[in-house]
């Protein structure tokens, strides 16, 4: 038994950066066609066409795709030329440089960002059945 515990409680710090990634395509890369994938995949090389994807895609900062995106989650820290559309959410990093036309039910952009396009803010699930009203919900009770 260690001084803090007993080791099988202990946590484990995963090494930063690549953590969970199914595929990184670094900074000489050059990719250009439609790209599909599953898990989560980082690009800091350059990519022309088209990303479809239910997962998350992060561009890196040295990241550039010119080219349409539609993922669960996308992080952008680098330059996108194309629209964006998360079922999920997206967020723009402060070093990220944007083009194009952002949709998604939640959208982080944070300062610094250059963002030229229009942002629209979707429902989370449109087939999602409405949550009942307090008047539905209520039941009146008979004495």
């Amino acid at each position: 038994m260690s001084p803090t515990g007993p080791i099988m409680f202990k946590r484990r710090r995963k090494p930063a950066g690549t953590k969970g990634l199914t595929a990184f395509i670094d900074e000489g890369s050059e990719i250009e066609g439609r790209y599909t994938f599953s898990g989560t995949v980082m690009l800091n090389g350059r990519f022309k066409g088209e990303i479809s994807s239910t997962d998350t895609l992060i561009v890196g900062d040295k990241g550039v795709i010119n080219g349409d995106i539609r993922a669960g989650q996308v992080l952008v820290s680098g330059e996108v030329v194309g629209n964006i559309l998360g079922t999920e959410r997206v967020e723009l990093k402060r070093t990220a440089r944007v083009f194009g036309d952002v949709e998604a039910p939640v959208v982080v952009v944070e300062e610094g960002v250059l963002f030229e396009g229009h942002c629209r803010m979707t429902k989370a699930n449109p087939n999602a059945e409405t949550v009942p009203t307090r008047e539905s919900s209520v039941v009146p009770i008979k004495r």
